[in-house]
């Protein structure tokens, strides 16, 4: 009876700190949402962002003990600076270039960009999954799929956004993303 209680709270537990990890997902995804994305691509960029929620506590959890300190503190540094860069551009454009796309698109080496710079964090706790003993299979798995229902939630909703602000949801998206860059760099 003790076991079972003790993997309810064990799933619990994961359950939030999962719901946690999302939520940069969630409110980026708002952000770049308000650029305007089809359905077809607010799928595919959340499907991405699953994957990359289970593969970075993979990556974090294979790197270890040691390392742990030392990057944590990097990649939260590096997260940020991505989403500024991405933040800066999205403004650029909105203000400067309104005929051309952002470097944030859902394609190639910006979904990519997006993806890693939301699920760092996710490295970081396999950091330390790697220091407890944690149903790592559990963990990674609502990982995943809570980072990309709440990236899918959050892209639907800035695309609702955006659609009222029109030629201004990328400036506004851009804003969004640089104060979360900034956030995280501080």
């Amino acid at each position: 009876m003790d076991l079972t209680i003790f993997h309810w709270g064990q799933f619990l537990t994961l359950l939030v700190i999962a719901f946690a990890l999302s939520m940069d997902a969630f409110s980026l995804g708002v952000g770049v949402g308000m650029v305007g994305m089809r359905l077809r691509e607010i799928i595919k960029v959340s499907i991405t962002i699953g994957l990359f929620h289970v593969a970075m506590p993979f990556v974090g959890i294979a790197i270890g003990v040691y390392l742990s300190g030392l990057v944590g503190d990097i990649a939260v540094f590096i997260g940020g600076a991505v989403l500024m860069v991405i933040g800066a551009n999205m403004l650029w454009n909105g203000f400067v270039q309104s005929e051309e796309k952002s470097i944030l698109c859902t394609k190639g080496l910006g979904l990519l960009l997006f993806a890693v710079s939301v699920s760092l964090d996710a490295m970081t706790v396999g950091f330390s999954f790697g220091l407890i003993e944690v149903n790592k299979l559990l963990a990674v798995t609502l990982f995943g799929i809570m980072g990309g229902v709440m990236a899918y939630c959050g892209l639907m909703i800035g695309q609702r956004v955006g659609g009222w602000l029109g030629e201004y949801s990328e400036v506004l998206g851009g804003l969004i993303l640089l104060g979360f860059g900034l956030k995280f760099m501080l």
